[in-house]
């Protein structure tokens, strides 16, 4: 098979070309995002996100180059950064669970059955949120650093950053809002 002339074709847009790449390497991103995960749904899920990553970033190959090499690089490195936000964001809520739980100690069983349903829900409220958001939200309100601290950390404009907190933040209670109220 000439791989260039499927991509060439992928980018004339020929679905069957794309189904040809998806099948010529989905179980090879797929053995690698279970080594990354440990887990057969996210690994299904984070291959079907390597290959959207592809389709946005086809256009950019350059066809002397090997394109094997170039795709799995893509996707390793893609692999690697959701493993690390996976990480980071499990390190997050661990960190808040225990915040949470310590301040329920003092309340006795009832506020700590409470507090764990509150922080349950405010967790899955986030899950909603894109991670663009929920970054924001965890950096500035969860660990309590300064805007300016923020924008430094992701590398983004102050005034960008307090804009996207204060969107992340209605979004965020919109979110809750929903959720209050379809289970009310």
């Amino acid at each position: 098979m000439d791989l260039n002339a499927v991509i060439s074709e992928c980018l004339a847009g020929s679905q069957g070309a794309w189904r040809t790449l998806v099948d010529t390497f989905a179980r090879r991103i797929f053995n690698m995002a279970y080594q990354f995960s440990g887990s057969r749904q996210e690994a299904e899920d984070m291959t079907q996100e390597v290959f959207l990553k592809l389709h946005g970033a086809l256009s950019k190959y350059d066809p002397a180059k090997n394109f094997q090499a170039w795709f799995l690089t893509l996707a390793k490195n893609h692999l690697i950064d959701e493993y690390r936000r996976s990480k980071w964001e499990r390190g997050q809520r661990d960190e808040f669970d225990e915040r949470v739980l310590a301040h329920a100690a003092h309340d006795g069983p009832e506020a700590s059955l409470a507090e764990k349903e509150t922080k349950a829900f405010v967790w899955e409220g986030l899950g909603r949120l894109s991670t663009e958001m929920r970054t924001v939200i965890v950096l500035r309100d969860l660990q309590g650093h300064s805007y300016e601290e923020v924008a430094g950390m992701l590398g983004l404009p102050l005034g960008t950053v307090k804009s996207r907190v204060n969107r992340a933040r209605l979004q965020l209670a919109q979110v809750l809002r929903e959720a209050k109220g379809g289970t009310s």
